[in-house]
């Protein structure tokens, strides 16, 4: 199948060394990215304001994170789903059913905490509330592959993305951590449902930049799954490893501070890690990269499983601090390799639906290492929790490096959709 450029695209000019101020000179980009920027904040919210309104209304980690976990585990088996759908039907078509769902969903949750409701009624609501989480992170990144394709800013609009989406992990845990203990303990959750509604509509509403939908004159197109490509699949596991590093430190910087008795010290260092991950992204985004994606990846992987190894290491807060910061340096990398090689493996038709596997692989990592650490600090050693993400890395390390042979670009002409007669792009609203 032919590949159909816009003709945005076709006017953008590079340099050799393409950079930030020339990707957001991109023609149409700043009317998707600033309400985009608006409706992902409430992702980096979600997690972390369950685990906090939950624990307080138990008295349990391990209930807490056994329903944040329910959150994500949702949030990944619909984020693929949602993203093929975005892909068939349009952006905006799937956006703001998704977005109405997501945000009575979170205000059920928390009226049924606060009433002090059975733990299984908190799961019943925790399903749709992460089942209908929007995908904006992967929607704006298939915004950036319409506008770039075949440009070398593809590789800065994915750091750019990794910065963007880790500015969102500096301001949420912050912002939901002081509203949870200064405010009210629903306080977190009641401004993620506000954030998502008003954020997530004014998204929807860019109808001009969002991807065409390929369709095959009057027939109905058959198309192939993106996680059949062996490529995604591996990925989809190294992403699952960064997961559980955010998830793994979520419960045990929350158990960690509440354990020497500052509570509100939790969103500094989880906002401290997050911060390495943007300058970390900010510094990538910056680099002409000369080496192959598949090594860096592989590299930047065993530089994020060796630091994740030394949370265990840290029993104070600067120390804390200290590693959580080389750890998220170290994941930016990895994400924005794993970003770029997405575009290698499928074609444009099948772009959301791959990246939001990647997205949803991420939040199922999390998930499990919600529930896990939780266990542990409940059961075992303060501290215990950060076993997690150590165990985590190194299990995705050992498959990437067992699979990495699988990541090399497809064939050119290959493609996800099948079907007989010209496809023309159609825009829909």
């Amino acid at each position: 199948m032919a590949s159909t450029v816009t003709s945005e695209s076709a006017r953008t000019s590079v340099t050799s060394r393409p950079g930030y101020g020339q990707l957001l000179r991109t023609r149409g980009a700043w009317t998707f990215l600033l309400p985009g920027f608006a409706a992902r904040q409430p992702f980096a919210m979600l997690t972390l304001s369950i685990v906090l309104l939950v624990q307080h209304t138990t008295g349990s980690y391990g209930a807490a994170g056994a329903v944040a976990a329910a959150t994500g585990v949702s949030m990944a088996l619909f984020a693929p789903l949602t993203g093929r759908l975005a892909d068939r039907h349009g952006q905006r078509t799937v956006l703001v059913p998704g977005i109405l769902v997501h945000t009575v969903a979170g205000l059920s949750l928390t009226a049924l905490a606060l009433a002090d409701a059975p733990l299984w009624t908190l799961f019943a609501a925790a399903v749709p509330t992460g089942g209908s989480v929007p995908q904006i992170g992967p929607m704006v990144r298939a915004r950036w592959g319409v506008r770039l394709q075949g440009s070398p800013l593809m590789t800065t609009a994915a750091a750019f993305e990794s910065v963007t989406d880790e500015l969102t992990f500096v301001l949420g845990p912050l912002l939901a951590t002081a509203l949870c203990t200064t405010v009210d303990p629903a306080a977190g959750l009641l401004t993620e449902a506000a954030l998502t509604l008003v954020g997530g509509l004014l998204f929807a509403a860019q109808k001009s930049t969002q991807p065409a939908v390929r369709l095959d004159g009057h027939a109905r197109v058959e198309h192939v799954s993106a996680v059949s490509a062996p490529g995604v699949r591996v990925l989809i596991v190294a992403f699952l490893g960064i997961g559980s590093v955010f998830g793994g430190l979520q419960v045990s910087l929350a158990a960690f501070t509440e354990s020497i008795g500052e509570p509100g010290l939790n969103g500094v260092l989880y906002g401290t890690f997050a911060a390495g991950n943007m300058l970390s992204g900010i510094v990538c985004g910056a680099i002409a990269w000369k080496r192959a994606p598949r090594r860096r990846l592989v590299i930047g992987y065993a530089a994020l499983a060796l630091t994740a190894t030394g949370l265990l290491t840290a029993h104070s807060v600067l120390a804390l601090a200290g590693v959580g910061f080389l750890v998220g340096m170290c994941v930016a990398p990895a994400l924005i390799t794993g970003y770029t090689m997405v575009d290698g493996l499928v074609p444009a038709g099948a772009r959301t639906e791959a990246l939001s596997w990647l997205t949803g692989a991420v939040a199922l990592g999390q998930a499990a290492a919600v529930t896990v650490a939780g266990q542990l600090e409940d059961r075992l050693w303060d501290g215990a929790g950060f076993l997690v993400p150590m165990g985590g890395t190194l299990l995705a390390l050992a498959t990437l490096v067992a699979q990495r042979s699988r990541l090399a670009p497809r064939p050119v002409g290959r493609t996800v959709a099948r079907g007989v007669g010209h496809r023309v792009p159609l825009a829909v609203d």
